[in-house]
């Protein structure tokens, strides 16, 4: 059976990859995005391109902030629009608010005067912040982020927690914990670090190297989320939940640099720089929660995701990855 659904964020990493998996699977997708100028536009426009050509997907340039959304046979939303970013969101607080809080709210209003009842929710690790015991359960308090990011990812979380209590709702929040894979975005550790090495030129490693991350392969997300959005059906009206989407293993700072730099054949020149205001020391997902209410298990372990990305990363970019390579 075909379903139509609303993907925010749709020009994004995550919203392209989950748009372009719901229309293989034989849906409707209304995919909106603002392509808001934290990177650039042709990025976007590049996650589109394939997109585009797919039967079944519509492209709504709008601001989920400010623009009246496209919801006319919708049958359930995946918020994915943000603001993103831990360390840009210290220079600018209040249009992280606007874009990951305002939003949000208007959203979910909009859904409910509309008559919908179903919502995922795209929110992060980063809520946990560096006062919750490892590994993170859903079921800890998470009242202390440290980054404007962080506390505007909580706040769209409580703002579903109201909704749901005054309406028939049906929101899960899905806190993802540093996604990557092919077209992930271009500021995030990964894709930053492939692309220095690649081209010979140092990695900036803040603090010494024994930070550690919960990555999750894109493919592992998609297939939580799409588990997110079966639990929307059948879920009771005016229920809410919250669920880790993690890829079960922490990864040093160090060690994810090495893995990079392997896969790609290079020697990791490295920067030693002091620790970033607004840097969680660790994130780790508690995944029998997630397990347990949406069947999700990681199925790509860090190693394997490395090689995946490099391979992609030098699918696009090999000409010139190789040109740097023989210069350097």
């Amino acid at each position: 059976m075909t379903h139509r659904f609303l993907v925010t964020g749709a020009a994004g990493f995550i919203g392209s990859h989950l748009s372009e998996t719901l229309i293989r699977s034989g849906h409707e997708v209304t995919g909106v995005d603002n392509f808001d100028p934290f990177y650039a536009r042709d990025v976007k426009e590049r996650n589109l391109a394939g997109l585009r050509t797919l039967p079944g997907f519509r492209f709504v340039e709008a601001d989920v902030a400010r623009d009246p959304m496209p919801l006319d046979g919708v049958e359930a939303v995946i918020h994915l629009a943000a603001k993103a970013g831990v360390r840009p969101s210290l220079e600018d607080p209040g249009a992280y608010m606007d874009a990951n809080v305002t939003a949000t709210a208007r959203l979910i209003d909009a859904v409910r005067r509309a008559g919908l009842t179903r919502i995922v929710f795209g929110s992060s690790s980063s809520v946990y912040g560096n006062a919750t015991p490892a590994p993170f359960a859903e079921d800890q308090p998470a009242v202390l982020p440290i980054s404007p990011y962080a506390a505007s990812k909580r706040a769209g979380e409580l703002l579903a927690h109201a909704f749901a209590h005054l309406y028939p709702l049906k929101i899960i929040c899905l806190r993802f914990f540093t996604v990557y894979g092919p077209r992930q975005r271009p500021d995030l550790a990964i894709h930053k670090f492939t692309d220095l090495i690649a081209r010979g030129r140092p990695v900036q490693m803040h603090g010494d190297g024994s930070s550690e991350r919960d990555y999750t392969y894109i493919t592992d997300c998609l297939d939580g989320i799409l588990a997110a959005l079966d639990w929307t059906a059948a879920a009771a009206p005016g229920t809410v939940e919250t669920v880790n989407l993690g890829g079960g293993e922490r990864v040093r700072l160090d060690r994810l640099i090495a893995l990079i730099a392997r896969a790609l054949g290079q020697d990791a020149r490295i920067e030693h720089h002091p620790d970033q205001p607004g840097d969680v020391r660790l994130t780790d997902a508690d995944l029998v929660h997630a397990g347990r209410v949406l069947g999700f298990k990681p199925r790509v372990g860090i190693e394997e995701g490395i090689r995946k990305f490099v391979d992609w990363y030098e699918e696009v970019h090999g000409r010139q990855s190789r040109a740097s390579r023989r210069a350097g």
